[in-house]
């Protein structure tokens, strides 16, 4: 492991967070109280700043820039989220949105407080959305409290959309919009964080594509904030967090009933068709965007199968629905956003689906529980393991059953026309042994933290957390916060969130021994000379940006 090039991303990934932070402070001062933002967000700067500075200053080399390997991008994103995560916890827990320092709270509920301000924290940057603010967690609202959520500081329920809108493109990728020069490596990394665009159809240029992929993102992002406020009837604090949180397919809301709370049609439509889009892989996006390309765009065999999905789910709920007794409109109105919703990993509610005494057919819930697994597009913001590579496991095992009756077949696995290599398709096949490993050993552990919990929704807060969905079937659905689990059941689902984020092979590098094995030939390096680097980098880095 060259500690070094760990060191120069996580230190400029740090630097990078300032600036995120300092917008919410300012947010925070104009919406809330001077006071509140410097006791909310001045430590949480002053941290990020300062770590990262240590790290550029003392841990890197003259030649960092050039040692990037797939290994250290690997390990680099991997670290970099827990650590955008801890300095992102750290204003939920000091503004006393959870209890904290600055709030008439015990040791113990402090303790706590901590653990859920991580929760909220890595529910974000994942885009997962589930949430633990509820009355018995946050010191400003009590049982009385018609909307706990929205009784929080306005400032901080931005910077909680905010680190969803972040973390749906992916820290990285903006990091190489900003330090490409410097960060160097960057199709590892972008292959690192896989739940990013995938960049193979796109511009040869890496930061020409994270480029283009931010600016389609910020103007969709626009997009859909103008039409809540118009159409929508939003005013436009709710229509700026909204418009932050679908795009990612994160899910957080300004309001405990979510979107359920307008009970508009205009609202559910806007959102559905944002979701559908942020869905999509983001290359057929480039596509429409740019080429102007309908036919090419949705030629792609993953497009189709992905809208089928959607379109299938959709039919099947809505009869069910209506053979239930659901009004055919109110069936078809609740059906479409919710499968979307969930086959897109946003999870949002305009519909409670396990409401006692209005719960959804079992058959209309098993369809939501494989969406949450399955997910979006390769290449979108969703989460799941993707349509992509349910097609290609689908294809496989097709394959290997009519080998059975012909042995001697040989028949290559296309997708769009193409053959995909064997290497790529035992890793797909692989990373599906590894999910099921760790869906069935952490639902194990999850029983054993929640014992009074049934099976389903056990289940499904782990099908949930890994496909970085938000709500859940049984006790915690659309309507039910996460707030009643114990700490050890968030920290969990917590790591579940990050592994699902990373698409659990990134992460997973990290517990392989030769990853820290020690480079002995690179040992050479540190104190002066890395802060020679540091200054020789910002050099390198202004020169270009003259240029």
């Amino acid at each position: 492991m060259r500690t070094d090039v760990v060191a120069l991303i996580l230190g400029w990934i740090s630097l990078l967070l300032i600036i995120p932070l300092t917008f919410s402070m300012l947010m925070t001062i104009l919406l809330d109280s001077f006071e509140l933002a410097i006791q909310a967000f001045l430590l949480p700067i002053i941290l990020s700043g300062g770590f990262g500075f240590i790290l550029l200053n003392y841990f890197v080399r003259l030649d960092t820039q050039e040692r990037l390997r797939d290994k250290e991008a690997f390990s680099a994103v991997a670290l970099a989220w827990p650590v955008i995560v801890f300095f992102g916890a750290l204003p939920f827990w000091l503004s006393g949105v959870f209890h904290g320092p600055f709030t008439d709270s015990s040791f113990i509920d402090m303790c706590r407080g901590g653990v859920n301000s991580w929760f909220e924290s890595m529910s974000g940057f994942t885009t997962t959305g589930s949430t633990v603010i509820a009355w018995q967690m946050s010191p400003n609202c009590v049982s009385s409290t018609v909307d706990c959520i929205y009784a929080q500081p306005r400032g901080l329920l931005l910077w909680r959309s905010i680190t969803q809108w972040l973390g749906g493109m992916g820290i990285i990728m903006l990091g190489m919009v900003l330090f490409a020069r410097i960060l160097g490596g960057g199709m590892s990394l972008a292959r690192a964080e896989l739940t990013g665009p995938s960049l193979a159809r796109l511009r040869p240029r890496l930061q020409n594509t994270a480029m283009m992929l931010w600016g389609i993102y910020i103007c969709l992002t626009i997009f859909e904030m103008l039409l809540l406020n118009i159409f929508g009837k939003m005013d436009a604090f709710d229509s700026i967090n909204h418009a932050l949180t679908t795009l990612p397919t994160g899910g957080f809301s300004t309001r405990d009933g979510s979107i359920g709370h307008y009970d508009s049609i205009a609202v559910e439509g806007i959102v559905i068709g944002f979701m559908f889009l942020a869905g999509i892989n983001f290359s057929i996006l480039s596509f429409i965007v740019f080429d102007r390309n309908l036919k090419k765009a949705f030629s792609d065999e993953e497009a189709r199968n992905y809208i089928l999905i959607l379109v299938t789910a959709t039919i099947a709920v809505t009869l069910s629905l209506w053979f239930a007794g659901w009004a055919g409109g109110k069936a078809f109105r609740d059906s479409i956003f919710q499968i979307v919703s969930i086959g897109t990993s946003t999870g949002y509610g305009s519909a409670d689906y396990v409401a006692q005494g209005n719960s959804w057919p079992t058959f209309t819930l098993l369809i939501l529980f494989f969406l949450m697994v399955i997910g979006a597009s390769a290449g979108s913001t969703g989460g799941g393991l993707k349509v992509l590579r349910f097609n290609l496991s689908f294809k496989v095992a097709w394959r290997e059953l009519s080998r059975i009756t012909n042995p001697r077949q040989v028949k290559p696995i296309r997708m769009n026309g193409e053959v995909i290599e064997e290497d790529y398709i035992s890793l797909v096949v692989g990373l599906l042994i590894v999910w099921i490993a760790l869906f069935v050993s952490s639902t194990l552990i999850l029983a054993l933290f929640m014992p009074s919990h049934d099976v389903e929704t056990i289940a499904s807060v782990v099908a949930s957390a890994l496909g970085n969905t938000g709500p859940a079937l049984g006790a915690y659905g659309p309507s039910n916060t996460w707030a009643s689990m114990n700490s050890g059941a968030l920290i969990w689902t917590s790591l579940l969130m990050w592994l699902g984020r990373l698409e659990l092979l990134t992460v997973l590098i990290l517990l392989h021994r030769k990853t820290w094995a020690r480079d002995e030939r690179d040992s050479s390096g540190g104190g002066r000379s890395a802060r020679k680097s540091f200054r020789l980098l910002l050099k390198r880095e202004d020169k270009g940006e003259s240029n």
